[in-house]
């Protein structure tokens, strides 16, 4: 009997990189029979990035690529600069690793990294493995990577700059100021890195894409006429991967839900930035002012301000012994007692979002955090802080979509502190006014065609079944090859 196809999965940090990449490897060995390798970096990785990875059934195993240092590195230098150059550097170690996997009896079928990490694509080849690229978060922010290169040959300008919108195939028209946050200043060397990154997505034989046919339809047919024409490689639409809610139990039932179960149907805003967003120490108080201004119940996931870095705890460098709720105004806590829960760091977010109490929820944007929020029917403002946040939260206000309430910040008011005004405003709007409920209705259909997308031999299923076909079929020629030279030896 033939060993099962087996696939190396390669992921960056981050919960929106870790949990859609064991949703995919759970998947395939679980649906499709497959053998799953993910590997990670020791570099990377933080205890509540890898949660995920704790619960995995059989047939999909865990390795770690060792640790590389980083400390010749500017103590500024970008967070996607780090990321970046650890993957480059942990090269020699993934070559290792991927020599000694293929040593064994099952090989290896396919390499498959993430966004971040198509560089590893070209040591596949090396060992002629067929590569893809597991896109973990929207069909327009690959679109906008893919443009990159001829974005930098044909400008010298800053983005925000750009005189002309910019215009991807399929998406929603973006201002320069729009696009991925480590493009926004070519004197960085991260501008020449997301240069590299977006040349390496050529190297795929397809994309994966964590996105579904009713958030992305124009995109995902304008790319289909790319692909077909021979552009850019074929993508794959297997969204949403989302982590799947917990049974209820009394026992392990998590604080803030016992507080929910005692508010009124859809009365509460749930406030949470990711696991690595971080307010500055000014924001954070003018978010709590408006917040209380606002007069609407609230849940609010508090973490560390940090005055320098809006993605400070992306790898726990924000990490600190002190409360963070310490930071809050003078007699906040207090007065908020019964209108609003105050949790620290960490909270059951799909839980949270599919509790009966939910009205609300005000996010940064992370692709994760969006696709749960989709799943969950449940409106949005959106609060983009870094990476490709602000491009999400122009598709996701746009009448194409209109789960969200956003509002592009005025010329040369990027970055200012939004005033409790402000943010009082938004939150009745969302909550009580005409735009907030025309949100919720978009809410409530996303949430239907979400269901039917991953619903059994729906969109998702299907779309990960030509998936794993086509690597099933590169097992079977590969194995045709070595049948055909031990019968034709040189």
């Amino acid at each position: 009997m033939a060993a099962a196809p087996h696939v190396v999965i390669l992921t960056s940090s981050g919960l929106g990189h870790v949990l859609p990449v064991s949703e995919l490897a759970k998947r395939l060995a679980v649906h499709h029979g497959f053998t799953v390798t993910i590997v990670t970096y020791a570099s990377l990785s933080t205890p509540g990035h890898s949660s995920p990875l704790a619960s995995l059934p059989p047939g999909v195993s865990v390795a770690a690529l060792p640790e590389v240092s980083i400390d010749d590195l500017p103590a500024n230098a970008h967070l996607v600069t780090r990321i970046l150059t650890v993957i480059s550097r942990a090269l020699p170690a993934l070559r290792d690793l991927l020599r000694s996997l293929l040593d064994l009896p099952a090989g290896i079928t396919a390499l498959v990294t993430d966004m971040l990490c198509p560089a590893a694509l070209a040591v596949g080849k090396e060992m002629g493995l067929p590569g893809y690229v597991f896109y973990t978060s929207s069909l327009m922010s690959l679109l906008s990577f893919l443009y990159i290169p001829e974005l930098a040959r044909t400008t010298t300008c800053e983005c925000r700059d750009l005189p002309e919108p910019v215009l991807l195939p399929g998406c929603v028209p973006l201002h320069g100021a729009d696009l991925l946050e480590p493009l926004q200043n070519r004197s960085d060397p991260v501008y020449r890195l997301m240069i590299e990154l977006g040349r390496n997505y050529l190297l795929a034989e397809g994309f994966i894409i964590n996105t579904m046919d009713a958030l992305e339809h124009e995109t995902l047919l304008a790319f289909k006429e790319l692909s077909d024409k021979g552009v850019y490689p074929p993508a794959y639409a297997v969204g949403p991967f989302t982590r799947r809610r917990c049974p209820d139990s009394n026992e392990a039932k998590h604080s803030c839900l016992r507080w929910l179960d005692n508010q009124p149907d859809g009365s509460v805003l749930y406030v949470s930035f990711g696991s690595g967003g971080t307010l500055s120490t000014a924001q954070t108080a003018e978010l709590a002012a408006g917040l209380e201004t606002s007069g609407q119940r609230f849940l609010w996931v508090v973490h560390h301000p940090n005055d320098k870095d809006s993605s400070a705890a992306y790898l726990g460098t924000a990490a600190t012994d002190t409360d963070p709720l310490s930071y809050l105004p003078d007699g906040f806590v207090e007065r908020m007692n019964g209108t609003g829960l105050l949790v620290p760091l960490w909270a059951p977010q799909v839980e949270i979002l599919n509790h009966v109490a939910m009205g609300g929820f005000m996010s940064h944007g992370g692709w994760n955090s969006t696709l749960e929020t989709v799943a969950a029917g449940v409106p949005m403002v959106a609060w983009p802080l870094y990476a490709e946040q602000r491009m999400n939260a122009v598709m996701l206000s746009s009448d194409r979509v209109g789960l969200a309430l956003w509002e592009r910040p005025p010329l040369g008011k990027d970055g200012a502190v939004v005033a409790l005004e402000e943010v009082a405003v938004l939150v009745r709007e969302l909550m009580e006014g005409e735009k907030g409920a025309a949100a919720r209705k978009k809410a409530g259909h996303l949430r239907d065609e979400a269901k039917i997308a991953s619903a059994p031999g729906g969109p998702q299923d299907r779309a990960l079944a030509i998936v794993a076909d086509m690597v099933s079929l590169h097992r079977r020629s590969h194995e045709m090859k070595i049948v055909w030279q031990n019968f034709n030896p040189k």
